[in-house]
């Protein structure tokens, strides 16, 4: 039988998974452990400051403010934290390396003692740029996606050719060496991608855009049978 740390997790992992409350009786075939067990469990996690709402018989389900206790983080979990951060940290986005390490020193501090020198020592590293753009604009863009504005670009394609256009700010994709935007294109009329080192201007306008950015990213990701992304 797992040790309790280990079953609490699960479940916490569980609950996580789901956005609609589940049954206890759920929890338990699915962990392979008593219906008693989960009800006991829901409650150690509770009061440890879980924000778990329901109840028997009617099902459980965890709120998105939940207090994350430090023993939720297993050893592969860190190293899947701290590889993220530091590649952020040593990423091409200056206002979102700052907020990386901010990040990180919080994670640091709530953890305890054993769990923080393992994040600390993880040998697991991201190799940095050799040179960062700081006119970059994707700290604007992720402003766009946040507030829900439209932008105003300026654009070369490949052959060059320079265009001005309106666009609804959908996702920004990270690959290795260059970031895209995908953005609905009102001189298109069509979901486009934008190479972020194409970007010759940007202005994030003051107008709203005209539908919820997540009604138009699972537009586009329903058009190219993409996972759910979300």
């Amino acid at each position: 039988m797992a040790k309790r740390s280990e079953r609490l997790l699960n479940l916490m992992q569980a609950l996580r998974r789901r956005r609609r409350p589940v049954t206890g009786a759920t929890l338990a075939e699915e962990m392979g452990v008593s219906l008693r067990s989960v009800y006991r469990d829901i409650e150690t996690l509770k009061s440890m400051g879980a924000a778990i709402d329901g109840e028997a018989g009617v099902g459980f389900q965890l709120r998105a403010e939940h207090f994350l206790p430090p023993l939720m983080f297993t050893d592969e979990e860190i190293e899947a934290l701290v590889l993220g951060l530091r590649g952020l940290i040593y990423g091409p986005d200056g206002e979102m390396a700052a907020t990386a390490r901010d990040a990180s020193s919080k994670i640091e501090a709530v953890l305890p003692r054993a769990k923080r020198d393992e994040m600390l020592s993880v040998g697991l590293f991201v190799i940095p740029p050799r040179t960062v753009d700081e006119a970059n604009p994707l700290g604007r863009l992720r402003r766009a996606l946040r507030e829900e504005k439209q932008v105003w670009l300026g654009y070369r394609d490949k052959s060059g050719a320079s265009s001005e256009r309106t666009v609804y700010p959908v996702a920004l994709g990270y690959f290795e060496g260059y970031q895209t935007l995908v953005a609905w294109c009102t001189l298109r009329h069509d979901f486009r991608n934008f190479r972020v080192d194409s970007i010759s201007a940007l202005e994030v306008l003051e107008a709203p855009m005209p539908e919820p950015r997540r009604t138009l990213f699972h537009r586009w990701s329903s058009a190219l049978n993409l996972p759910d992304l979300t």
